[in-house]
C-alpha cells in the first residue's frame, strides 16, 4: 500500500455538509437546508418563475435575514423568510419556515432551540404569514453537568463493601472551591462539600428545557389562531416536538416519521420486557393517521413539500385576507353530470367526479380541484379542500356506506385483540362528529368558505357511543360554526336527509350573518323519518280510520258493522300494508324541500345539475359583499344590510348584478 499524505486524505474526505447529510438519512429524514432546494424545485414545477429564501437568524431581540452558506447554524432549528410566485400568486406570496437540525444534537430542543422557535413563530403570525414547522427531533434535550463527573466523591457506609451502600455525594472542599459560584448547593461539613443540588455551569441540561417546550407548545397554540400553521414531520419527532405537530392542527407525515412521546426502548424498561420493536407502532403512519392527529401521509420528501405547496395553494396569502380566486378553465355553468343516487355512493365522486362506462362525469367541484384530508378517521364523514368557480372552498361531505373503525390491539396487553366497528352511513359517530368540528375549525382558519353537503340521519347515540363523548364532539361542530368568519353553505343534496339533531348542529340560524341553507327538490328534511313519526302521529287506529274513510268496500260494510265484523276485520287486515305505505308518504310529504322553503328554513330550493352554478355565483356574492361590509366599522348587520341595498339598488337582489356593482367604481366611491 502507498502512503497517503493528509492532503490526500483530505481530497477524499467527505465535507461537512456530506456527513450531515448522511446524518439526516440515518435518520430518515433530508438535511434541513436542502429543503430550500425542494421548496424551489416545487414553485419551478407548478409554474412558478421565482423563488427565493432568506435565512433568519436571532439579532438583538429579535430576527433578521443574513446571507450566509448552508450548514453555518450553531443552534438545532433554522428558519427562513421565503417568498414564492405561484399560480394563485403570480406577483408572489411569503411564507416562513422553520425546522429542526437533526444532525445537531440530534435535533433536540434546548433553551437556544425554544428561544429561536418562539421568535420565528412570533415572527410569521405578527405578519399574518403562513408558517410550516419541518419537523425532526428528538424531544427536549438531555443533559448533565460534565464537569463535575470527574469531581464527585462517595460517602459509602463501608469503604471496603460498597455493596452496603453510600450516605451521600461530595465534593472536596478544593474541588468545590474551584466551581464557579452557583453551580452546586449544598453545605460544607469538614473537608467535604455535600451536595443537595447540582445546578451546572452549563444552560440547557434539564428542567429549563421543558419551561422552553412550554413556552413554544404556547406559542404554537397561539399561532393556529393568528396565522396559517402546518407540521411537516420529516423523521422521528419526539415529546414536545410531537405535540408542538399536534398544536399546529394541520400535519403532513411521512412514512419514515413516527410522531411518538416516548421512545420504544425507554418504554420496554417501564414494562420491564420487550413489548415494542419500532418506534412506528406508537407512532407511525398506520397509528397518526387512522386517530387524524395526520390530515395526509407521503411516501417522501419531495412528496411532502408537494403536499405543502398544494395545500398552501388553498391558503390566503396573509392571514384575513380573501381567498385568491383563479381563473376557472372548467365552466360554472356546466351541469353537475354525477348524480347522487339513492343506493350508497361514494361522495368523493360527488364531489370530484367519476368515470362510468367510459365516459367522465364531472362533479360539483372543478375538475382536479378536490383533495381529500383526514381520510384515515372519522370515515363516516368526507372532508377535503377544492376550487368552486376559481374559489378555494372547505368541503364536507357524507359518506352513504358501510365504514368501519379499527381499534389495533395493545402489544403491551396480550389479552387485547383487534377491535373492528362498523359505522353506518348517513350517521355522526363520535370520531366523524370531532372530524367535523376540525374541519370546519381549520377552513375558517384559513379564511376558507365552506360547503356542506348535509346528509345525515342524525347521531349515534348508543350506550358505547354516548361514553364516547359523541354529544361532547356535536356540540363542537355548533361551536366551530359559530367561529366561522367567511361564508358556509348547507346544501341537502339528492336523496339525502337531514333530520334531528343532525340538523340542530348545522342549522343557518347558528351564524346567521355567515350561514346559509339549501335543499334539494329531491331531498328531505325532519325531526324523524317516516316510519319513525308514523309510529308515534299516525298509529294503528288512525290507518283504520283512513281505510273506512277511503276504502268503497270498507264503507258498504260499516252500513251494517255488527253483521259484517268478520269481514272488516279481514278487510282490515289486508288493507293494513297498504295504508302503512300510504302513512309514511303522508309523513313524507312534510319533509319535501317546498315545505322547507314555505316555512322559511332554507333559502332556495336547488336543482342538483345546475346547484354548482347556482352556488358558484351565489358565493362569488358572499365573498364580495363580506369585502364591502369589513369597510364599515361599529355598525350591525342589519344596518349594514340596509346601506348597502340603498347603494346597490336593484343590483343588491341580483348576486350576478351585484358582483358586477361590487367591482365598479360606483361601489368604491361610495363605500
Amino acid at each position: 500500500f502507498k502512503s497517503v499524505t493528509k492532503e490526500q486524505a483530505d481530497v477524499f474526505s467527505p465535507s461537512p455538509l456530506a456527513k450531515r447529510r448522511a446524518t439526516a438519512r440515518r435518520a430518515g429524514s433530508t438535511f434541513c437546508y436542502d429543503f430550500v432546494g425542494l421548496f424551489a424545485r416545487e414553485v419551478t414545477k407548478e409554474g412558478g418563475d421565482a423563488f427565493v429564501a432568506d435565512e433568519l437568524v436571532l439579532s438583538g431581540d429579535g430576527l433578521a435575514t443574513q446571507a450566509r452558506d448552508p450548514g453555518q447554524n450553531d443552534c438545532g432549528m433554522v428558519a427562513w423568510r421565503c417568498a414564492a410566485s405561484t399560480k394563485e400568486y403570480p406577483e408572489g406570496r411569503e411564507f416562513v419556515v422553520v425546522a429542526n437540525d437533526v444532525t445537531y444534537q440530534s435535533g433536540s430542543f434546548g433553551v437556544k432551540e425554544d428561544a429561536f422557535y418562539a421568535k420565528v413563530s412570533q415572527y410569521a403570525r405578527s405578519q399574518g404569514l403562513p408558517r410550516i414547522y419541518v419537523a425532526c427531533n428528538s424531544g427536549a434535550r438531555i443533559g448533565l453537568a460534565d464537569e463535575l463527573k470527574p469531581k464527585f466523591r462517595v460517602a459509602w457506609v463501608d469503604e471496603k463493601n460498597p455493596q452496603a451502600g453510600y450516605h451521600y455525594l461530595y465534593l472536596t472542599a478544593a474541588d468545590y472551591q474551584a466551581l464557579p459560584q452557583g453551580s452546586v448547593q449544598g453545605k460544607l461539613v469538614g473537608e467535604r462539600f455535600v451536595l443537595d443540588a447540582v445546578v451546572g455551569e452549563k444552560d440547557g441540561i434539564g428542567v429549563e428545557n421543558l419551561r422552553g417546550s412550554g413556552t413554544i407548545a404556547g406559542e404554537t397554540s397561539r399561532a393556529y389562531a393568528d396565522a396559517f400553521t402546518l407540521s411537516y414531520v420529516t423523521g422521528r419527532s419526539v415529546g414536545i416536538g410531537a405535540y408542538l405537530n399536534r398544536l399546529t392542527r394541520r400535519v403532513i407525515q411521512m412514512k419514515q416519521g413516527p410522531i411518538i412521546l416516548t421512545g420504544y426502548q425507554a418504554l420496554n424498561k417501564l414494562l420491564g420486557r420487550e413489548v415494542y420493536t419500532s418506534q412506528d407502532q406508537l407512532g407511525g403512519p398506520q397509528v397518526m393517521h387512522p386517530n387524524g392527529v395526520s390530515h395526509l401521509t407521503v411516501e417522501s420528501d419531495v412528496e411532502g413539500v408537494a403536499e405543502i405547496m398544494r395545500w398552501l395553494s388553498f391558503v390566503p396569502r396573509v392571514k384575513g385576507a380573501p381567498p385568491a380566486l383563479l381563473p376557472c378553465a372548467d365552466p360554472i355553468d356546466r351541469p353537475v353530470e354525477f348524480v347522487p343516487t339513492k343506493a350508497p355512493y361514494d361522495p368523493r365522486h360527488m364531489l370530484a367526479g367519476a368515470t362510468t362506462d367510459g365516459r367522465f362525469l364531472p362533479g360539483f367541484l372543478d375538475v382536479g380541484s378536490f383533495k381529500e384530508y383526514l381520510s384515515g378517521w372519522g370515515k363516516s364523514v368526507v372532508v377535503g379542500r377544492g376550487r368552486l368557480g376559481g374559489a378555494p372552498v372547505g368541503v364536507v361531505a357524507v359518506e352513504t356506506r358501510l365504514s368501519e373503525q379499527r381499534v389495533p390491539a395493545d402489544p403491551a396487553n396480550p389479552d387485547s385483540t383487534e377491535v373492528i366497528m362498523p359505522q353506518a352511513g348517513q350517521v355522526w359517530f363520535p370520531d366523524s362528529a370531532y372530524k367535523t368540528a376540525t374541519a370546519i375549525r381549520d377552513f375558517s382558519g384559513e379564511n376558507l368558505p365552506t360547503i356542506i353537503f348535509a346528509n345525515w340521519r342524525g347521531f349515534s347515540g348508543g350506550t358505547r357511543d354516548m361514553y364516547g363523548e359523541v354529544l361532547k364532539f356535536g356540540a363542537m361542530i355548533v361551536d366551530a360554526l359559530v367561529e366561522c368568519s367567511q361564508p358556509v353553505f348547507v346544501y341537502v343534496p339528492p336523496h339525502g336527509e337531514l333530520r334531528g339533531g343532525a340538523w340542530v348542529v348545522v342549522d343557518p340560524t347558528i351564524n346567521a350573518a355567515k350561514m346559509e341553507m339549501y335543499a334539494d327538490v329531491d331531498s328531505r328534511g325532519g325531526i324523524l323519518e317516516p316510519p319513525g313519526i308514523c309510529e308515534i302521529k299516525f298509529r294503528t287506529a288512525d290507518r283504520v280510520k283512513a281505510m273506512h274513510r277511503l276504502d268503497s268496500k270498507l264503507k258498504a260494510m260499516d252500513q251494517n258493522a255488527d253483521e259484517n265484523a268478520e269481514a272488516i276485520a279481514k278487510r282490515e287486515e289486508a288493507l293494513s300494508p297498504v295504508y302503512l305505505g300510504v302513512a309514511h308518504e303522508f309523513a313524507d310529504l312534510h319533509d319535501r324541500a317546498g315545505r322547507m322553503k314555505a316555512k322559511g328554513v332554507i333559502r332556495d330550493v336547488l336543482s342538483w345539475p345546475r346547484s354548482r352554478a347556482y352556488l358558484a355565483k351565489r358565493l362569488k356574492r358572499r365573498l364580495a359583499e363580506d369585502a364591502l361590509r369589513a369597510r364599515f366599522r361599529g355598525l350591525s348587520e342589519d344596518a349594514v344590510s340596509t346601506k348597502l341595498r340603498a347603494l346597490a339598488g336593484s343590483a343588491y337582489d341580483d348576486d350576478t348584478a351585484f358582483v358586477t356593482w361590487s367591482a365598479g367604481t360606483a361601489a368604491r366611491v361610495a363605500v
